[in-house]
């Protein structure tokens, strides 16, 4: 029984390492999904997957509280996918991605 309890207060901090993460979508009638990683504590990534017929410019914004915004900006042909990251200086407590896509 001791070795259980051990076993369980040694898992909860590898429960706590995910952060929650916001995203906000202008997508313009593109065919553009996004998925949003949590690679690390101070990393973060995006991954845009283009399942329309015309390419698409992307413009993302991701926000880590007090630090200043990491704008990424990446052309996305269609039926293809394109990554994202950015890292950050301090570890990441709330992950705020704004997403703008328009027809390239």
């Amino acid at each position: 029984m001791n070795r259980y309890c051990l076993s369980l207060l040694l898992c909860l901090p590898l429960a706590a390492a995910a952060y929650p993460i916001d995203v906000d979508k202008k997508l313009d009638g593109m065919k553009v999904d996004v998925t949003a990683d949590d690679t690390a504590p101070d990393l973060a990534g995006v991954t845009l997957n283009n399942y329309g017929q015309a390419a698409a410019a992307c413009k993302v914004t991701l926000r880590n509280g007090p630090e200043a915004p990491r704008v990424r900006r990446v052309n996305v042909e269609a039926g293809q996918r394109a990554s994202v990251t950015a890292r950050f200086n301090r570890d990441i407590l709330r992950l705020r991605i704004s997403v703008a896509c328009t027809e390239k």
